[in-house]
């Protein structure tokens, strides 16, 4: 057996930390997570092991351990290191670029299975401020680009019932309050217009950093998720709440994958 616990700098435990045991050909015998109390616990038989833990924020431990013939093995405390955040976009403005962004959503049909789908056409600028916390962004999504594979359920999805596209042709997100979390962990605050209707909202965003793409242009990338409750935004499908079925859960989580570039 083969155990640690993982402490972040201020010696408290690491909670659902990564780890990869591997053997010594550099194959893996065993993965998984830290517990709440930081823990790692690999049963392996006897041999020569590297161990691997990473964690968001911190900067990755590999430390090697000898497992005897019925034996244990504890590696103590393992003290990982906070990383350097990454390097944050030059000040100004940037463009979502549409080829290598996808606004996603999953949710819930009629309590089993989960419904995943996508938003094919939008478009979006971010102002990078000096300072990151004052920067700025907006993004304008098609509503009628809703795709979820399905035609028949597309179409009632744009209809009255839910998105009613005949009248409200846009959603719409504004945010204006970029708050630093840690590492590279933001929360992006605004306020989302769908079906005329607009809530505050925030993006619990993951920063990737700043990267160039095939013909060496800057461009920047995050993953962004948030939860919404469709009752929120007046989409109730009347009709087969009616009834008692609810056809559609009450929580859709949005999924968001952002590379901007610099504004032409």
């Amino acid at each position: 057996m083969l155990g640690c616990r993982v402490l972040d700098p201020v010696s408290e435990p690491v909670q659902q930390a990564e780890f990869v045991v591997t053997d010594s050909a550099g194959r893996k015998v065993v993965g998984g997570e830290t517990d709440p109390f930081g823990t790692v616990v690999a049963v392996v038989p006897a041999g020569e092991y590297r161990l691997a833990v990473t964690a968001e924020g911190y900067t990755p431990f590999h430390g090697s351990a000898t497992v005897t013939a019925g034996g244990h093995c504890g590696l103590g405390d393992v003290a990982l290191q906070m990383a350097p955040p990454p390097a944050l976009p030059e000040p100004g403005d940037w463009d979502l670029d549409p080829m290598h962004t996808s606004i996603g959503f999953t949710a819930r049909h009629i309590g089993l299975a989960r419904i995943h789908g996508r938003f094919n056409t939008f478009a979006g600028a971010v102002r990078i401020a000096d300072r990151m916390e004052n920067s700025a962004m907006h993004v304008v999504i098609d509503a009628a680009s809703i795709d979820t594979a399905v035609k028949m359920r597309d179409d009632h999805l744009r209809s009255a019932d839910f998105l009613d596209v005949e009248n409200h042709r846009t959603l719409e997100f504004y945010g204006d309050r970029f708050t630093h979390r840690g590492g590279s962990r933001w929360a992006v605050t605004g306020a989302l217009t769908l079906k005329g209707v607009s809530r505050t909202v925030t993006l619990d965003t993951q920063y990737l950093g700043i990267g160039n793409g095939m013909e060496g242009e800057t461009r920047a990338a995050c993953r962004a998720t948030v939860e919404l409750h469709r009752e929120d935004f007046t989409l109730t499908w009347q009709a087969m709440l009616a009834r008692g079925i609810a056809a559609i859960g009450s929580s859709i989580t949005v999924d968001l994958d952002i590379q901007i570039v610099p504004k032409a």
